[in-house]
């Protein structure tokens, strides 16, 4: 796998690439679309009452006003006519520097959460942070994603009832600030659904051997760059195992998004922005 550096020079090519017209819209245009991906996922746990529940899953918004505040409106545009259940974001709404810890950096969480705002559904909006978001300011980006009514499950839990049914819901810090399952766990019955939002996907090994049903992930924007039979030429740290996709980890299911930003470069090569839309579907009752 290349280096971040040796990522960066192949990835100025393609811009310069798609500069010249590479393609109808060039390779950069791919980063400004935003597509729709249908999950249907059985859990063996899954309340009958909760068969059918949707959760529109959006990722790795990297906000900034002229390259990803497009997919970003798109992406709103898309889950408004879903219809959900519940929407779950799962971080790194700001960018932050190369030298991280970049105060600065969190301020692009404000026009970010006021978009994110318009998102609709049925029982509101839940949100856990990423590795940037907790090197640039996370006690701020928490609170001017609250005050827009996104809650953010910083090694917590909330629970949904349906019919006397109940599915918890459970978020943990970035493995880049101080996640606590242990916390993000607390009261929640091991004989009840969990599901999980945890930024880095790569946690699942941890997240699998715990009574978690779920886990929702993003951080590795499927690499940005993904060349069929080879793959990403560069993934970020806890994010190389499983880095696009539903997977299978012991007992547990895991669904990594594609996430609707970028970084650094604002190029995507079949790794187009996604929306998920996953509906939970109950064993069949025998």
């Amino acid at each position: 796998m290349l280096s971040r550096r040796k990522f960066l020079l192949t990835a100025a090519g393609v811009i310069a690439a798609s500069t010249l017209g590479f393609g109808e819209e060039g390779l950069a245009g791919e980063s400004s679309h935003a597509t729709l991906v249908r999950v249907e996922m059985a859990l063996e746990r899954l309340p009958q009452a909760f068969d059918g529940f949707t959760i529109a899953h959006l990722s790795d918004f990297h906000y900034d006003d002229v390259f990803s505040v497009t997919p970003i409106r798109k992406a709103i545009r898309i889950v408004n006519g879903l219809d959900p259940d519940l929407v779950l974001l799962t971080g790194d709404f700001v960018t932050t520097s190369f030298f991280h810890e970049d105060p600065k950096a969190a301020r692009a969480a404000e026009p970010c959460a006021k978009l994110l705002r318009e998102l609709r559904s049925r029982l509101g909006c839940l949100a856990v942070l990423g590795n940037h978001d907790v090197e640039a300011d996370p006690g701020f980006i928490t609170e001017v994603l609250e005050a827009q009514g996104i809650s953010v499950l910083r090694n917590r839990s909330r629970v949904v009832e349906r019919e006397r049914a109940r599915l918890w819901l459970c978020g943990i810090d970035s493995l880049s600030g101080h996640p606590h399952l242990d916390l993000a766990l607390q009261g929640v019955p091991s004989n009840e659904l969990a599901v999980l939002c945890a930024h880095e996907p790569d946690f699942a090994d941890v997240a699998s051997r715990h009574p978690i049903d779920l886990q929702l992930s993003g951080h590795s924007h499927g690499g940005q760059v993904w060349i069929p039979g080879i793959g990403a030429p560069w993934l970020p740290r806890f994010a190389r195992k499983y880095p696009r996709g539903q997977y299978q980890v012991g007992a547990m299911t895991l669904y990594t998004n594609l996430g609707l930003g970028t970084i650094r470069i604002p190029v995507r090569l079949n790794c187009v922005p996604e929306v998920t839309l996953i509906t939970l579907r109950a064993p069949i009752a025998t």
